[in-house]
Parts: structure tokens; C-alpha cells; sequence
């Protein structure tokens, strides 16, 4: 189905100042994620993606996303034809953050140079963050598929009907193993609340159906449409009603409830109940 050849379950990670997150990065290729990805706010650098490439044998790596209006184009290229150099097929180039006016021309800008450049970052290695109609258009014809967060299993199969059945579609979800209703929301209303308040996501959670109000909340009606939250087999049904939807790869971006801050019991359950 995709020019990428994603395997159905990937996950954040978080990096940290004192290199724990290598470790990490080697116990999660363990437990068999295809892929491990690293959330742009984290790569105003990025030689984490570099780091992370190098500490593991064979997972891919990918950016999620490299934020455009950060890291112009010829760093891109540079960075990606060193990593080459080292660790061939290793790295997807996750493209996103152009927000403000005419965020497809400068997308678009920005794929040319790429394409330009000597050696390209081809089409095959990038995928681009989409929400919308014409981003997911774009993916399509200029990328080998689309990167989205906070979305629901309806819209995974609205963006494959898009994208058609070449591109790759990855969905990333947040994740909570916790039963008890408060706890799990309250684990992750900041961030979805962050989110919904920037760029195109607002939109995006309109169309889908949520209201203003469910936006200015955070709502728990809100949470529980865009997040997988429960024991590890309802999180495990959420994550394969995006996979038969048409998601390729389902990101699991697992935030803890207990006194632990990186989920590794989490990572190892669910790694265990998705094969």
C-alpha cells in the first residue's frame, strides 16, 4: 500500500538532557515498534534524529515534524545526506509547520528546493503533516504520504480515501493506560488542549464535529474522540479501528499516570498486546 513500507505500530520519543532517551530508543526497537518518531518541538536541532539513528541497529527514525519555518531547506538536505552516508534507508523526514498565510505555497517552496538540491530528499523518504483537504492532496503528489494527530478513526478513513491507496497515512495517538476516567483525561487534556488551539488543528477538530465550546473546554467529550485512553485492550481496539480505517502505521505517543515518567511498562504492554 505505501512507497514507505511501515510496519502497523510506531511510538514517540521523548528526548532528554541526559541522554536516557538512547536507552530507550534501544529497549523500544526491542519490543519491536517499526518505527520510533521524534516530536518537532524537540528538534530545534537535529542531531536527536542523528543520535537516535546511530544508537539503534535497524529501526527507522522519523521527524514528527522538522518544523520548515525552523530549519530551511539546505539544512534538511545536508543533515539527511550525512545520516545516508552512515545509515542508509534509516531516517523519514517528517515536514510540517507552515503556519500563517498561504501555507501550501510555502510548502510547496520548500519541496522544490528539496527536489533541487544535490543529492534531493526524494518524494519516497518524506511524508508530510495534513490535515486538511489540500495538505492531504500535497501528501499525495508530492510526498509519500501524510503524518496527523488528534484525529479520529472517521477521519483516518476520510484522509485514505484522499490520499488513495499509494501514499502512506500515519497516525499518531495519544495514548493513556488508565481506567479511571479522570485520571486518564486529566493525563492528557494539556496537550490536546495546547493543540487545538494552534495552527490547523482547530479547523480540523471542527470539521470532524467537535464544537467551539469542546475546543475552549477541552472537553472530555473532545478527549475521548482523539485519544485512546483505557486498559491496554481498549487502547489496543482504538489503535486497529485507525489501522482497518487505512492509518499504515499508528504512533503511540504514551503519556504516564503513575509516579514514573517515561512508560516503559506502558511501552512493553502494549508492545505485547499488538504483536
Amino acid at each position: 500500500m505505501t512507497r514507505l513500507g511501515l510496519g502497523p505500530v510506531g511510538v514517540t520519543l521523548d528526548v532528554r538532557a541526559d541522554g536516557g532517551h538512547l536507552e530507550d530508543a534501544v529497549l523500544l526497537e526491542h519490543l519491536g515498534y517499526a518505527t520510533l518518531w521524534i516530536a518537532g518541538g524537540q528538534l530545534a536541532t537535529l542531531d536527536p534524529l542523528r543520535d537516535v539513528v546511530l544508537a539503534t541497529e535497524r529501526i527507522r527514525v522519523g521527524s514528527a515534524i522538522i518544523p520548515a519555518r525552523v530549519h530551511p531547506p539546505e539544512d534538511v538536505v545536508a543533515f539527511r545526506r550525512d545520516l545516508e552516508a552512515t545509515a542508509p534507508g534509516r531516517l523519514i523526514t517528517g515536514l510540517g509547520g507552515v503556519q500563517g498565510g498561504r501555507p501550501l505555497h510555502t510548502m510547496n517552496a520548500y519541496l522544490d528546493q528539496l527536489d533541487a538540491a544535490d543529492p534531493p530528499v526524494p518524494p519516497g523518504a518524506r511524508v508530510l503533516a495534513a490535515l486538511g483537504p489540500r495538505m492531504l492532496e500535497l501528501s499525495r503528489d508530492r510526498a509519500a504520504g501524510a503524518l496527523a494527530l488528534l484525529v479520529t478513526p472517521e477521519f483516518t478513513a476520510n484522509a485514505r480515501a484522499a490520499l488513495g491507496e499509494e501514499a502512506a497515512l500515519v497516525v499518531m495517538e495519544y495514548v493513556v493506560v488508565e481506567t479511571d476516567p479522570r485520571r486518564a483525561r486529566d493525563a492528557v487534556r494539556e496537550p490536546v488542549g495546547f493543540l487545538s488551539r494552534v495552527g490547523g488543528y482547530p479547523e480540523n477538530l471542527r470539521r470532524m464535529g467537535f464544537t467551539d465550546e469542546d475546543l475552549a473546554e477541552t472537553s472530555d467529550r473532545l478527549i475521548d474522540g482523539v485519544v485512546a485512553w483505557g486498559d491496554v485492550d481498549a487502547v489496543a481496539a482504538r489503535v486497529r479501528r485507525h489501522l482497518a480505517a487505512g492509518a499504515d502505521q499508528v504512533v503511540l505517543a504514551v503519556r504516564p499516570t503513575g509516579p514514573d515518567s517515561v512508560p516503559r511498562a506502558e511501552w512493553r504492554a502494549l508492545a505485547a498486546a499488538l504483536g
